[in-house]
């Protein structure tokens, strides 16, 4: 249901900004704006996704918990959506999710709410050794069935003819 609010609330909030802002300044200042906020909003995700890739990358040679990278890169590819949907709404909430402290906030109260119970690093292996081969054969009989030479070609049951 929260969901459903947002898709309706949220391109009437950017109508009505739409109309405020272009009647405070104009149509094409207006645009220009959304337009360079499209661009400046494009070159931050790339520098701040490098950094994200940079820190999982960093994680995961050190072998630590990549969740908190992880998510940092989740909330930056968000913002990249938003910076690039056409609207003031979307625009800030995008600039505050490339905010690394914004995203630090967000993490934190995701935190509260989801609660992960274990975390490995590396694989436990499971080797199957042929040691004690006759353990892993099952007896069983078999025939062989051979295909008909010629299928009946009645109605499939699926078309009248």
């Amino acid at each position: 249901m929260l969901l459903l609010i947002a898709f309706i609330a949220i391109p009437i909030l950017e109508i009505a900004l739409f109309i405020q802002v272009g009647g405070a300044i104009g149509l094409w200042p207006t645009l220009a704006v959304v337009f360079l906020t499209a661009i400046a909003g494009t070159f931050l995700v790339r520098t701040q996704g490098k950094l994200a890739i940079g820190q999982l990358q960093e994680s995961f040679s050190k072998m630590d918990n990549p969740t908190e990278p992880l998510a940092h890169g989740a909330m930056i590819l968000i913002a990249g959506a938003l910076l690039l949907t056409p609207g003031f709404f979307t625009d800030l909430l995008g600039f505050a999710l490339l905010m690394p402290p914004f995203r630090v906030m967000a993490l934190k109260q995701l935190k509260k709410r989801v609660q992960m119970h274990s975390f490995t690093v590396g694989t436990k292996a499971t080797h199957n050794s042929h040691d004690n081969a006759q353990d892993e054969f099952i007896d069983g009989e078999y025939s062989e069935i051979k295909p008909r030479e010629n299928p009946p070609q009645s109605p499939s049951g699926w078309t009248r003819h």
